[in-house]
């Protein structure tokens, strides 16, 4: 138990130390209760003070202090209690108090008086200081943007008696967009709606602001459904929008985000609009290697394959008649719904097919006679392009050739061949044709119409004869 006598020795030494606090003095406190107008600060020994609201928010009118938090702030009144402030106020700075303020790092109130050689010049109270060009703003701006500014500074030089200081604006704005940036990336998670803005706009997308600094990466692909070529034709610097978190990479320190997620994806009503075998408009966006692209709709694209082209006989000759931004007639040929895909062929223009938009199978049958055009050979056999999308095989013993001869020669790439088709799978996909067939049916007719011709100049003959004998037959 303690003893009565120093308990009230104690409490006798913490009211003479209150009452030597002075208006002007830098005391330093934590903070105990914040309230709706004031936060009340434990000042140890001399008490607890108050402070206004205000001077704990940053300039969104956010709190940036917690319960619990110590700070350095001003005496600015005694009367009837402490009141303090987190900053001095240029008019009333003495020189006591500006070297109090480099001490303690207690923001200095200073008006910006003109701009000079490497900087600016600084009335804070009694005193000129002087504020490098680096450390008046997080962004180099125009010089005379910042005249007649009154600005809070923190002193970084105090010398000959303060007759020479050195203050940086930087500083404080770097304190409170650190702060600012922790309590922004504890809202920073997958799959949040933040506002943001567009620092800069690269090929590969957009760097988006998220508040304190925080920046996360639009990805160009993230921008919209439909491709998008030029980041620049959907945001532009200074653009305010909204975002949504995609990933965060806390060990590489990045955000990912999305503009485009923010609206219906067209796949999600693509079951509904489109059917295999439907006759649809396009505007081809791109030409590769193995196919041209053909937008149907904003985010819905669709995939010509270079082997729905009727073959030409040259390398990457079915490119020659597609260019980028041509609009095209397409047949749907397939849908992958889960993979996003559609396959397509382009009908030519002018075919009666364009003109339909109902769907309508290609009569290709057992039995059908077609006239197709060679698009490569195999060691199995000749491939047979039969239509936009169906193609045909004729394997090697329904060729009609010899295998002393030179198939190449025989069926060269790029003309045309009559073929039967011998075999269709449910699918429609798998045709077997034969040339074969057609020949040995030529060659059937051919002796048909010998026999037929044949039997008829018999029938001629033993006419003849039986008229001769009747005649001889008379003279006798």
């Amino acid at each position: 138990m303690s003893d009565p006598t120093e308990d009230f020795a104690a409490l006798f030494e913490a009211s003479v130390k209150a009452k030597r606090v002075e208006k002007g003095q830098t005391i330093e406190g934590t903070i105990v209760a914040i309230g709706p107008e004031v936060a009340f600060v434990d000042v140890g020994g001399k008490g607890e003070a108050t402070i206004d609201i205000g001077e704990l928010k940053d300039d969104e009118g956010r709190l940036d202090v917690a319960v619990g938090d110590r700070i350095h702030a001003l005496v600015v009144s005694t009367a009837g209690g402490l009141t303090l402030s987190r900053r001095l106020a240029r008019g009333a700075a003495t020189d006591r108090q500006l070297e109090d303020a480099y001490r303690t790092g207690l923001p200095v109130e200073g008006k910006v008086e003109r701009a000079v050689k490497g900087g600016y010049e600084v009335r804070i109270g009694r005193q000129r200081g002087f504020c490098p060009v680096s450390q008046i703003d997080l962004a180099r701006a125009d010089p005379s943007a910042h005249e007649g500014r009154v600005y809070e500074f923190r002193i970084i030089e105090y010398k000959d008696n303060g007759r020479n200081l050195v203050v940086s604006r930087r500083a404080l704005l770097e304190q409170q967009q650190q702060e600012t940036a922790a309590e922004v990336r504890r809202s920073i998670v997958a799959g949040a709606i933040l506002q943001g803005r567009v620092v800069s706009v690269r090929d590969f997308g957009a760097f988006v602001d998220l508040g304190g600094g925080v920046q996360g990466l639009l990805h160009v692909s993230e921008m919209a459904w439909s491709r998008v070529s030029d980041a620049s034709q959907v945001v532009k610097a200074g653009d305010e929008i909204t975002v949504k978190v995609l990933r965060v990479d806390e060990d590489k320190q990045k955000i990912s985000l999305g503009l485009k997620q923010l609206s219906e994806d067209p796949w999600s009503r693509v079951h509904e609009t489109y059917a295999i075998g439907q006759v649809r408009s396009g505007r081809v966006t791109r030409i590769a290697e193995f196919g041209a692209f053909v937008e149907l709709e904003p985010g819905v694209e669709a995939l010509a394959h270079a082997s729905t082209f009727a073959p030409t006989g040259r390398s990457q000759g079915w490119s020659s008649g597609v260019a980028t931004g041509m609009p095209a007639t397409v047949e749907i040929l397939s849908i992958d719904f889960e993979k996003k895909r559609i396959g397509v062929a382009l009908l030519p223009e002018g075919s009666a097919r364009a003109g339909l938009k109902t769907p309508s199978a290609l009569e290709i049958v057992a039995g059908a006679r077609l006239i197709g055009r060679v698009e490569r050979h195999e060691r199995f056999g000749v491939f047979v392009f039969l239509a936009p999308g169906r193609t045909g095989l004729i394997p090697m013993s329904e060729t009609g050739v010899t295998r002393e001869a030179d198939i190449a020669q025989a069926l060269p790439v790029g003309r045309d061949v009559e073929v039967e088709v011998l075999e269709v799978d449910p699918s429609g996909r798998r045709i077997r044709l034969s040339v074969k067939a057609i020949q040995d049916a030529r060659d059937t007719e051919e002796v048909r119409e010998y026999n037929v011709r044949v039997e008829g100049q018999s029938t001629g003959f033993g006419s003849l004869a039986e008229k001769l004998r009747d005649a001889l037959d008379r003279e006798k």
